[in-house]
This record gives C-alpha cells, sequence and structure tokens, in this order.
C-alpha cells in the first residue's frame, strides 16, 4: 500500500503515463488544459527542483500554498510533497519558509511571513503574468528554468504533508484521502468530473482520485448546461456536482 504522496502520484502516472491524468476546464474563460501522466509529473519535478535548488528549501520546511483549485494548484502541491515539505493550504497567517499564490489571494497573502514570495495568474495555456505584483516572483516564468526529474531523498511516511490548523503526516493524508474515496464514490479507473465549486478541498479534488487510482476533470465557473455534454466527451464514470 502507498503510504505518501509521491508514491500516490508516482503509481499514479506510471499506470498510464500517456493518458490524461488531469484535465482543467474553466467556463468563465473558456480554458481547457489537459495534463497526462507525464506532463503532470514534468511540472511537478520542476516545482521540486524550483523549490529545492530557487529557494533552498530543506526537509521539513513549510510552504504556503494560497491558491483555488487548479491544475497549477495540484502541480505545487504534488511538488511541495515531493520535496519533503509540508504545505499549509490557508488558514491563520504562519511565518513559512516560502508562498505561492493567486492574484485573487493577494490580499491574503500580505499577511504571511516569509522572504521568498511567487506569484501566477492561473492563466490559460500557463502564460506568465506581465507585472508580477510587487514583491513576487512570476512561478510560471521561474519554474521553466528548472529541470525536468526530480532527484531528492524519500519521504518517510510520518513525515509533515500538511502544515496549518490540521497537520497531517503523509500517512494521515492517504488514509483520509483514501476515505473521502470510498465516501464520495470514486474507484480505480475511474474518470471523475468534479466542480470546485462543491469540493475546494484538495484531498477531494486531487489526492482522493489519485489514492483511488481514478483520473480528474477539474471544472472551475462549471455551466451546468455544459456538464452532459462533457461527461460524454472526456468519458467521465462519476460527477461530482
Amino acid at each position: 500500500m502507498k503510504t505518501t504522496i509521491p508514491q500516490v502520484f508516482a503509481e499514479a502516472v506510471r499506470r498510464d503515463p500517456a493518458a490524461p491524468l488531469l484535465t482543467w476546464y474553466d467556463d468563465a474563460t473558456g480554458d481547457r488544459t489537459e495534463l497526462s501522466g507525464i506532463t503532470l509529473d514534468n511540472w511537478v519535478s520542476k516545482t521540486a527542483n524550483l523549490l529545492v535548488d530557487g529557494v533552498g528549501l530543506g526537509h521539513g520546511d513549510t510552504v504556503a500554498l494560497l491558491l483555488p483549485p487548479h491544475w497549477q494548484t495540484a502541480a505545487l502541491l504534488l511538488g511541495v510533497s515531493a520535496a519533503g515539505l509540508a504545505a499549509d493550504l490557508g488558514g491563520d497567517p504562519q511565518p513559512v519558509e516560502a508562498l505561492f499564490t493567486s492574484l485573487d489571494r493577494l490580499t491574503s497573502a500580505a499577511g504571511w511571513s516569509t522572504l521568498d514570495r511567487y506569484a501566477t495568474g492561473l492563466l490559460p495555456l500557463a502564460m506568465p503574468l506581465r507585472t508580477p505584483p510587487e514583491g513576487y516572483i512570476d512561478y510560471v516564468l521561474e519554474v521553466r528554468n528548472h529541470g525536468d526529474h526530480f532527484r531528492g531523498a524519500p519521504v518517510d511516511p510520518a513525515d509533515r504533508a500538511l502544515a496549518g490548523p490540521i497537520e497531517l503526516s503523509h500517512q494521515d493524508a492517504v488514509a483520509e484521502a483514501a476515505d473521502r474515496a470510498a465516501q464520495l464514490g470514486i474507484t480505480a479507473g475511474a474518470r471523475v468530473l468534479i466542480d470546485t465549486a462543491g469540493y475546494p478541498d484538495a484531498t477531494d479534488w486531487l489526492l482522493a482520485p489519485l489514492v483511488a487510482g481514478a483520473s480528474i476533470v477539474l471544472c472551475a465557473n462549471l455551466d451546468p448546461s455544459k456538464t452532459e455534454a462533457r461527461a460524454a466527451t472526456e468519458k467521465v464514470t462519476l460527477t461530482l456536482v
């Protein structure tokens, strides 16, 4: 049984590296981004290398991820885990070693104490920001400078995976995700359409499907009139709205 988030993700990629693992829709912008296991793994590796080689973080450090559900959020959360770091997904501001935020959460991010701040516009085609906010580095531009493969020390099941109001080890985070997958009816081989408005928690929209062995169709600003056709196009077997 897989007991760490990096193990769970590696298994998801190994099952079918070229198949869509996470497909992103935003009905407010018309954005559609499809990531195979290989492509998402590339972003995860680049992110882990950015955190370790670029920011200089070490095992056990904490990274704040003040971001909505999005494929880039998935890459960041999985990259943080791969690097042996703990992800703080929000709550009361805390001192952290680095922070990543979207433009809509800059006000909340201002209260967090850290010297290393990154912003992303979550733009279609992973476009960079025209002008990053003052005091922030553009995540999309910076991450592309880092290697496609990450060679870090193995993560221990007892290491912190999630920080903040509720701290979970990797083993506990994986167990919680497995429980949520069972509650939501997510099974191995499923292709799950998930409305971010109804399931904003990363355990639900990311970790539970990965632990169960499912692939994800993640939809923001979901237009209900498009759900049925999208489910057919994407060969969805379970819809969570």
